[in-house]
């Protein structure tokens, strides 16, 4: 490095009395907001930074990881835990089974699910940390309003991640399952079997995702490598192998027609306008994975650019793909209400379609090659959920928040953070015990919306109260963030209600029946308002900053002599001043 850096960062042969200083990082020359900027602090580091770790000190933190993951590594991340195949398979009950074989529903949700994605993606270049949305939150949010917005939104956030792995590794446990019922007919699995299942899953992808951070990578771009091509296998599978013609004699064509294959059978008791709003459940439960980069954020190079472009490649690449594959079950499906009834007793919607159109051995491949990617899928998630939950203990977030923050000083990665996390999935999993089946449907439904109100939090902010002071990254929207953001902002208001709806009402709408989403998403997040309200607001103030009081220095400022607890107290009483002065 050269000193031609400066002056965001310059370097020093050290002094006796301080120590061994090489690098200082001056907060407010880098073009950030964090909860260090404005208060003409240095940051004096014993080694040269490079502009990653010089990002990542200015905002507020150590580097603890080894940055180790590139933009492919981070999107590979990404698009396992997308895993368009299986997330397809899984949500034929959330999309198909609700208004019928057509693509519509697909084209018009990716559409706004891409919106939310690219406002996010502006968002985690500007604040390239592994807290996500909750550290934005707190610098875009009035200062009366900071801390609860910002605890508000780290639950929200963490009861996505969490629902994450046990809902995908449900759904591969079932459809391993079913697979076995489809080669041995008469065969049905109980619950307890499921859940014993999905608990195995869940403990090799705890295994795996407590390893170092290279040995990660690596996995995760194998997992990327076969769920693109295991993808693409079953695509061709579908459109090239299937063999209508002669299972049904003939008496229909090899593809439907496109008035069959755009056509909408509404499956639920509800009007069809919203029976399709409701089938968008499985267009955003597929392709809720595109956040992950952004809680990578600490593990990768170039973290401010990377993470935007794999947040922006994951949502593009995945929603046309996934249409393209829509369109293949929208041509070849034979009979939505035969799937739905399911006389072979599969309890997979998936594998009952792939048992209309293809031979046995070819049902069984494709199916195979589904649950390698669900597998895949499923460890992406985890590892993602340990790193939120970690960066929220590093803040003081939990109960216990200590143990979760550690860091293995063996692998540099947080293992208590993954099977903590491991832990909860299990007592969610227990949802399967629980009716007949409806009630587990709530973790999907919850990934979804607790996904939602994370996600545009920040969005809502930046296009309302900080229109005037939101610093963009070096990836940004440029003129189209304020439109955009607006159109995130609607879609999620109108989803989150819509979400919550259950398949059928009036006389029909029992206990069993009941879409239980409500209580699993909002019941731990009044909770959580109660114990804000009652307690954490008295302590609770969002991100903290774990640089040591030692390393951080103060050039011309009134700060030199007070610590850095109160300088940042300080901050946040000047910015309430602030606030009240505009009001007078």
């Amino acid at each position: 490095m050269s000193d031609t850096i400066s002056p965001i960062i310059t370097y020093s042969k050290g002094d006796l009395e301080v120590g061994p200083i090489t690098s200082k990082v001056h907060v407010d020359n880098l073009r950030v907001t964090s909860i260090l900027s404005n208060r003409d602090i240095v940051i004096n580091v014993d080694h040269e930074v490079d502009d990653d770790e010089a990002m990542i000190l200015a905002m507020g933190y150590k580097q603890e990881f080894k940055r180790e993951f590139s933009l492919w590594s981070v999107f590979a991340v990404s698009f396992s835990v997308l895993g368009l195949l299986p997330s397809i398979a899984a949500c034929f009950d959330y999309q198909q089974l609700v208004i019928g074989m057509s693509p519509i529903p697909w084209l018009l949700a990716v559409l706004f699910v891409t919106s939310v994605a690219y406002s996010l993606a502006e968002i985690a270049s500007a604040f390239p940390v592994s807290t996500g949305t909750p550290y934005a939150v707190s610098q875009l949010a009035p200062p009366r309003y900071k801390a609860y917005l910002t605890w508000f939104t780290c639950w929200a956030n963490w009861l996505c991640q969490i629902t994450g792995a046990p809902s995908v590794n449900y759904s591969t446990a079932c459809m391993m399952l079913a697979l076995k019922s489809f080669c041995q007919p008469g065969y049905s699995a109980t619950n307890g079997q499921i859940y014993g299942l999905t608990t195995g899953i869940q403990i090799t992808h705890g295994l795996i995702s407590s390893l170092p951070t290279l040995w990660l990578a690596r996995f995760n771009s194998m997992g990327t490598v076969a769920n693109i091509l295991f993808l693409f296998i079953v695509f061709i599978m579908i459109l090239a192998a299937n063999d209508r013609v002669e299972m049904y004699d003939g008496t229909i064509p090899k593809f439907n027609t496109n008035a069959i294959a755009w056509s909408l059978e509404n499956q639920t008791e509800w009007p069809q306008g919203i029976a399709m709003l409701m089938s968008f459940l499985g267009v955003i439960w597929a392709m809720s994975g595109y956040d992950s980069p952004f809680h990578l954020s600490e593990e990768c190079s170039n973290a401010a650019v990377a993470a935007p472009k794999a947040i922006v490649l994951t949502s593009t690449v995945g929603g046309v793909i996934g249409f393209l594959f829509m369109l293949a079950i929208a041509y070849t499906l034979v009979d939505i209400d035969l799937i739905a009834e399911d006389p072979q007793g599969l309890g997979q919607p998936f594998v009952s379609y792939l048992a209309q159109i293809l031979k046995k051995d070819l049902v069984i491949a494709a199916t195979a090659f589904t649950i390698i990617s669900s597998y895949f899928m499923g460890c992406s998630c985890m590892l993602a959920a340990s790193r939120v939950t970690f960066a929220y203990s590093r803040d003081g977030l939990f109960p216990g928040s200590r143990w979760w923050k550690i860091v293995s000083p063996l692998t540099k990665t947080p293992i208590y953070a993954v099977w903590i996390n491991l832990f909860l999935g299990q007592l969610l999993l227990l949802l399967m015990f629980a009716g007949d089946g409806t009630a587990i449907g709530a973790i999907f439904s919850v990934g979804g919306i607790a996904g939602f109100v994370s996600f545009t939090m920040p969005t809502l902010l930046k296009i309302t109260y900080a229109r005037n002071t939101f610093k963009p990254g070096p990836w940004n929207l440029g003129r189209y963030s304020t439109p955009i953001g607006f159109v995130s902002c609607a879609f999620v208001l109108v989803m989150i209600p819509i979400l919550c709806f259950p398949d059928v009402r009036g006389a029909d709408l029992n206990a069993s029946q009941m879409n239980w989403t409500a209580v699993v998403f909002f019941g731990p997040l009044l909770l959580s308002t109660i114990w804000f309200v009652v307690d954490a607001h008295k302590w609770y103030i969002g991100p903290k900053s774990n640089l040591d009081e030692a390393d951080i220095s103060y050039e011309d400022s009134p700060y030199q002599d007070s610590p850095l607890d109160e300088v940042l107290e300080g901050k946040e009483q000047d910015e309430s001043l602030e606030i009240s002065e505009e009001k007078k």
